[in-house]
């Protein structure tokens, strides 16, 4: 499972990232520090929405 994870991270992680970095950037904070901190909240959802992706992917298999 810890393998899928990580698969699955690769992408969720660059989704919420890219969300956040839009949303602040709509919101019309224009500064590295923002951004920044947009792509590193993104960055932390995703390992527990990569994780719980992970989980449900593998009681489908089973």
């Amino acid at each position: 499972m810890f393998r899928m994870m990580m698969i699955l991270h690769s992408v969720i992680a660059t989704t919420l990232m890219g969300m956040a970095i839009t949303a602040v950037l709509a919101a019309g904070m224009v500064g590295i520090r923002p951004i920044v901190m947009a792509a590193a909240v993104g960055f932390a959802l995703s390992i527990p929405a990569s994780w719980l992706v992970a989980r449900q992917i593998t009681k489908l298999k089973t």
